[in-house]
């Protein structure tokens, strides 16, 4: 089947190498040529205006032609520096006149004569005219195929002259959808618009990340100069659609602390604190002891012995094959901190190489109270305190002593 006309002059418009427009009477670009994309970059999509492409210097010039020319019926010819895609001016001849209905403005832009001294290097400006063109197909890959990027240009006011990126459709968004309108003022509640107001009037590049529309962002400002050093003329923007990263990041985050959790209870089982009479406690020690589990059991047996006004607390090590030099010092620590509460530290079940190590470290043993098992210990534990008890009673009934209320 044939193509029908309409398309095919679409097709060749849009495939014409030659820098061709077709404008509202208001100046707004409604179509551009291949050609004239490539020359001048993103700044030329649908809706952008040539007053806001052209140089500062010569909106006035261009306004003045402009009217010119919707007041006549022939073709006004003018010349004008248009911004490229690299931020800079191309100077460019223009020659325009009105549709047949009135309605839109048919135009033709060519490079402007050059000066007497860059005629002499040709070749020179057809490199640069490849390299634009190898930059406007770079751009139209991204924005094409790369799924969560979005890619917006503004002019210095902050007004959207670019807007493209498969991303939009996550906010809900078309293409171009922004174009015309002044983001600073759009996005006035972002904590970040006046931030990033500040360091595009200082020309400074920038990176953060944003929540817009329900979408995280991870965000690139960077301004464009009309010269090396000059004062920035735009700014480009590329969001990024982190939102699928922030899940995964926060699901790594839940599993982290759920394996956190699980390794405490690990521990609190594998070290539990039995208060097996009243007043005695026993840690039964099993395993490997190490100086970091070593550690928290002193803080948790130190506390238990506070809370519940324990008399001795006994370390059973019955269980423990092997211990370094610095746990063995720990549990020495351990029950002299004990001791400074009030109570009686107790080590049962010292194994001989335990034993051993112990010796080993020349630390002083004489004050630690050491019984061959827990049950020797625990029998220990009772009868000082039925003595202490006892003679506890014996002194309150002694003649001449009133009973205790």
């Amino acid at each position: 089947m044939e193509s029908a006309p309409g398309a095919l002059l679409g097709e060749l418009f849009a495939r014409s190498p030659d820098l061709l427009f077709i404008a509202s009477a208001d100046g707004a670009l409604l179509h551009g040529s291949g050609g004239l994309r490539e020359a001048l970059g993103p700044g030329v999509e649908s809706g952008a205006l040539l007053a806001e492409l052209a140089h500062p210097d010569d909106r006035a010039a261009l306004s003045a032609a402009w009217s010119a020319l919707l007041q006549r019926d022939e073709p006004v010819s003018f010349s004008v520096r248009l911004r490229d895609g690299g931020g800079g001016y191309r100077p460019l001849s223009c020659n325009a006149s009105r549709s047949s209905d009135r309605s839109a403005v048919l135009g033709s832009l060519r490079a402007a004569p050059a000066p007497a001294a860059a005629v002499a290097a040709p070749a020179v400006a057809e490199e640069e005219l490849r390299t634009l063109r190898l930059k406007a197909r770079i751009l139209d890959g991204i924005v094409e195929h790369m799924d969560p990027l979005a890619i917006y240009v503004t002019n210095p006011d902050g007004v959207c002259i670019y807007n493209q990126g498969k991303a939009l459709a996550r906010m809900g968004m078309k293409p171009g959808q922004l174009v015309g309108i002044n983001l600073s003022e759009l996005y006035a509640d972002n904590p970040n618009t006046a931030k990033l107001a500040r360091r595009l009037l200082e020309g400074e590049v920038s990176r953060f990340r944003s929540e817009v529309h329900g979408v995280d962002w991870n965000n690139w400002i960077i301004p464009f100069r009309d010269q090396a050093g000059g004062e920035p003329v735009g700014a480009l923007g590329v969001a990024l659609d982190i939102s699928e990263y922030r899940d995964v990041e926060n699901e790594l985050r839940i599993q982290l602390d759920r394996i956190a959790a699980q390794q405490k209870v690990i521990r609190d089982l594998s070290t539990p604190i039995i208060e097996v009479w009243d007043g005695v406690l026993t840690l039964p020690m099993v395993g490997t002891v190490d100086s970091v589990r070593t550690a928290e059991v002193m803080d948790s047996l130190l506390q238990q012995i506070v809370e519940k006004r324990a008399s001795f607390a006994i370390l059973d090590l019955t269980g423990v094959e092997v211990v370094d030099t610095k746990v063995a010092s720990h549990l020495i620590e351990l029950v002299t901190a004990i001791r400074l509460l009030g109570a009686d530290g107790i080590v049962a079940g010292i194994k001989p190489n335990v034993a051993q190590t112990m010796v080993a470290l020349g630390l002083d043993l004489s004050q630690l109270n050491t019984q061959r098992n827990l049950r020797a210990a625990l029998n220990y534990a009772i009868r000082t305190m039925t003595r202490a008890q006892g003679a506890a009673l014996a002194a309150s009934t002694a003649p001449g002593k009133k009973p205790a209320p």
